[in-house]
């Protein structure tokens, strides 16, 4: 009922910048996982048929044939699925930063009590849901080894992550 309300009063019934305003907590929220959300939709980009191994190849390859001009089609093969499989590695790794940046401070206490537990199984599930959509996809496939490959970016750099927060919380 409010939304048909503010459609149907004219610019000159709403007060100036009232519709553009936000109360503070929903700027420290849009600010705290905006990120996560614009990175996600990045990765979910990433998914998509444009990413696909046969579409980097054409980046990869002569990169690597330039780097490396005696490698062996099969070596060439192996460095472009490395290339890969890092950035699984790295992209969720970044997601995992973001993700316990965004749990590390609400208001919320369980988040933030438990902001360990909550990013890393927010991290597997954004995984398995981004391996399902590239099922989908018919120049994608979607592979259980890359949601461990993801999750073990995220739990790499959460173990960081905690480790130094630990070790900065003992020296005050």
């Amino acid at each position: 009922r409010v939304a048909a309300t503010a459609v149907s009063m004219s610019d000159s019934e709403i007060p100036s910048g009232v519709a553009l305003r936000l109360p503070p907590h929903s700027k420290k929220r849009l600010l705290r996982y905006g990120p996560v959300i614009l990175w996600a939709a990045l990765i979910f980009i990433f998914s998509s048929g444009l990413f696909s191994g046969s579409n980097t190849s054409t980046i990869v390859r002569p990169l690597v044939q330039w780097v490396f001009p005696s490698i062996s089609e099969g070596g060439l093969a192996f460095v472009h699925g490395l290339i890969r499989k890092a950035g699984h590695f790295v992209e969720y790794a970044i997601l995992a930063v973001l993700a316990a940046r965004a749990f590390r401070t609400p208001a919320r206490d369980f988040l933030r009590n438990h902001w360990f537990a909550v990013t890393l199984t927010f991290v597997a599930v954004y995984a398995l849901s981004d391996e399902f959509h590239q099922s989908f996809v018919s120049s994608r496939t979607a592979s259980i080894y890359d949601c461990l490959i993801d999750t073990a970016g995220g739990l790499v750099v959460l173990t960081v992550i905690s480790y130094r927060y630990k070790r900065n919380r003992r020296a005050y």
